[in-house]
């Protein structure tokens, strides 16, 4: 039994911020009595990479990221049965521990969430623009691709 009705009316946030997101507020967007699994994840800044101590960093966005998010987030809806989705990803400044990308699906069954996150979190970081600036405790920096 199919219990979406359309992909567009599953979405139930999508933003590109420059403020603090919250895992928990998301899972709160993406409750309804319908859903039987919800599944979130939470992209978080480490203080690391490729061996290199990471201090902080900056992400850029180009102006149409948040359309290309809406689009990521219909397709995801489009190609799953989902009930509700949200997702949210920050740009400016970040610091160590905090969450870059946020995401959470609800779904009658946990497989089909489990998968329909995955899905929109890959999807996400292989299609919005957004540039990381890493800035490296050695004073050395660098621009890379969300991906």
């Amino acid at each position: 039994m199919r219990v979406n009705n359309g992909g567009m009316s599953a979405i139930r946030s999508v933003e590109v911020t420059d403020r603090p997101l919250d895992l928990d507020a998301m899972h709160r967007l993406v409750s309804d009595d319908r859903v039987g699994a919800i599944v979130s994840f939470s992209g978080n800044v480490r203080n690391h990479d490729h061996g290199r101590a990471v201090a902080s960093l900056h992400y850029e966005g180009h102006p149409s990221a948040a359309d290309v998010l809406r689009e990521v987030a219909a397709d995801i809806a489009s190609r799953f049965d989902v009930i509700t989705l949200a997702v949210a990803h920050r740009v400016g400044p970040l610091a160590i521990g905090d969450a870059a990308l946020v995401a959470a699906v609800g779904t009658a069954h946990r497989g089909e969430a489990y998968r329909a996150c995955e899905a929109l979190v890959d999807l996400t970081k292989e299609r919005l623009p957004v540039w990381k600036h890493q800035i490296f405790d050695d004073g050395t920096d660098e621009w890379v691709n969300c991906a």
